[in-house]
């Protein structure tokens, strides 16, 4: 337990479905907490969970959350810490079940509860192949059941954050009305969820911090919502103002981060450096929540395969051309032309290359289609006939398949009384918890007063990442580009220079795109939402970077004229 008993220690295990193993051992015996929570869903696993309950309707859930529970129980009882996790996907009652039937084998007593309402699917009217539909739910049930004294605590889909803030809410006792304090709770959700992302993982500055294996995040949080992310000691990695910045940056979008018991002010959000791998987080306002939730709906959207030829050497692009028509001709011969045909070219080539990976360049086909005939033999088959019959050092990175399933993500509003959330205590007691009393429609914030630009001075070409971080990430179809400045000279700079129309002609996959500038002043930040970047979400794999994992390092690579006083 924690030494102050004012504090609330809340740590991370966990930010997707197979992240570290032994992260949760490692969180239980690295220093003191008070609940462990871990994050095993997102959009792409929800459509993985929902084949997986095709397959058996007693699977459903993450899997691998119960190996570690087989391997820490008793750490977990004897030091007294909490476990609340996301892991029941699709069947937290299944899950419940087998954290019981574990706890009993070991002969270590464990009080456990679930949560459950969120899976929509039984209600229908989602059209067509929907595979899971469930809404995102809050953290009232979360906080029901550890007042009822759970030791475990296992959810289906509910927002990230809801695994700290109902933790919190449940320890501080705070009421719906409470509305900073629960916003402070979910900002410290957001910053733990994607568990090392918040220790230096994925961060634009890595090079200044020890990533061997850095250590999870944990939240000190206290009674007013307040808290301070920090890690175990010896761990590595690093908690930085930037690192909190990074994440607090990750698949969000404007001021207001709207959540089913509070929306979060993102705008008020101050941090504060305390001393080595500590960051205050304060400020936080929140606001009521939106009458809806959000639901997600997965389907199978069809069928896709893909070939990437290799290009050496001379000519690049008469080769791309001339393994294009061939293709294209292969397929009008076979009458059988898969509905989307996209070809893609990477200039990886170098001249004069020393090395042949280094001399050659990707071409990139990609096929989808309602039918599976469509995109198997009649690619692979073409592709694989032109071996001896195309460009000169014809060759693919892999054999080309029969194809693939590939999934759509789709997200929609229910209205939150619809939706029945429900807590089910150790005993076995049913609780409905009751949404939100006080609703307000998510409205856009306009845009704050823009600090005073830099004076006019000599300027450098030069690479943006240079001055400034950059987070990017996936929500559905759409991406967001996080940018953040590390001085105030930067950030005066950044925002003046970096508009919506230095940013498309900076990455010119958005041109055309509708794309939405978000001003923070208090992280010296800019968010861009990219609407369609993604087609229908990670799961379609529409695009290189199906998850826009790398669009802000994209962005940071490209070249502008910088001030010299920033250099």
């Amino acid at each position: 337990m924690g030494a102050d008993p004012a504090v609330l220690r809340i740590g991370n295990a966990s930010g997707f479905y197979g992240d570290r193993f032994d992260a949760l051992r490692e969180m239980l015996t690295g220093g003191p907490l008070d609940v462990l929570t871990g994050d095993y869903l997102a959009e792409l696993t929800m459509l993985i969970l929902g084949r997986d309950r095709l397959k058996d309707p007693t699977r459903g859930y993450a899997r691998t959350f119960l190996r570690q529970w087989e391997d820490a129980i008793g750490l977990a009882v004897e030091r007294g810490v909490r476990i609340v996790a996301n892991a029941g996907g699709l069947n937290p009652a299944g899950l419940a079940d087998a954290v019981r039937e574990v706890a009993q084998k070991a002969g270590v007593p464990v009080r456990v509860a679930h949560v459950e309402g969120d899976d929509l699917l039984a209600r229908g009217g989602w059209g067509d192949g929907v595979l899971t539909a469930n809404a995102y739910l809050g953290g009232g049930g979360i906080a029901a059941c550890l007042r009822a004294g759970a030791d475990v605590v296992v959810t289906g889909r509910v927002t990230d954050a809801a695994l700290v803030s109902g933790a919190a809410q449940a320890h501080f006792g705070w009421r719906p009305e409470d509305l900073d304090q629960l916003a402070g709770a979910v900002v410290a959700g957001h910053v733990l969820e994607c568990g090392t992302q918040a220790t230096g993982g994925n961060y634009s500055f890595f090079g200044a911090h020890d990533l061997l294996r850095p250590g999870f995040p944990l939240a000190e949080i206290a009674a007013d919502g307040s808290c301070v992310i920090t890690k175990h000691p010896g761990t590595g990695g690093a908690v930085t103002p930037g690192t909190v910045t990074a994440q607090l940056l990750y698949e969000t979008a404007g001021a207001r981060y709207a959540g089913p018991d509070v929306t979060a002010r993102l705008d008020t959000v101050r941090l504060t450096e305390e001393g080595p791998d500590r960051v205050r987080i304060d400020g936080v306002r929140g606001e009521a929540p939106p009458p809806t939730l959000k639901t997600g709906l997965t389907r199978l959207g069809g069928w896709r395969n893909e070939v990437t030829f290799v290009l050496t050497g001379l000519d690049v692009t008469a080769k791309a051309v001339l393994v294009r028509r061939q293709m294209e001709a292969a397929f009008d011969a076979a009458g059988n032309r898969p509905a989307e045909v996209r070809w893609t070219l990477a200039r990886t080539d170098h001249d004069d290359a020393e090395v042949q990976e280094e001399a050659s360049a990707l071409l990139r086909l990609v096929v989808r289609d309602a039918d599976q005939d469509a995109v198997g033999r009649v690619v692979s088959g073409a592709a694989i006939e032109l071996a001896l019959a195309s460009y000169p050092g014809f060759h693919v990175t892999a054999p080309p398949g029969k194809g693939t399933p590939y999934g759509v993500f789709e997200a929609v509003a229910v209205d939150a009384a619809e939706v029945p959330h429900l807590a089910v205590l150790p005993d076995g007691t049913r609780i409905g918890v009751q949404p939100a009393h006080h609703t307000q429609e998510l409205v856009r914030l306009p845009d704050p007063p823009l600090p005073g630009p830099l004076p006019a001075g000599p300027a450098r070409r030069g690479p943006l990442g240079r001055v400034v971080g950059a987070r990017s990430g996936d929500k559905g179809g759409s991406a967001n580009v996080g940018v953040w400045a590390r001085t105030d000279q930067a950030w005066r700079w950044l925002a003046h220079e970096l508009t919506v129309e230095r940013f498309r002609q900076l990455l010119p996959e958005t041109a055309d795109l509708s794309v939405d500038r978000h001003v923070l002043p208090n992280l010296r930040a800019l968010n861009f939402v990219v609407d369609g970047l993604l087609g229908e979400g990670v799961a379609a794999q529409a695009r290189f970077d199906p998850q826009a994992k790398a669009v802000g390092e994209w962005l940071r690579a490209r070249h502008m004229d910088i001030p010299e006083v920033l250099w």
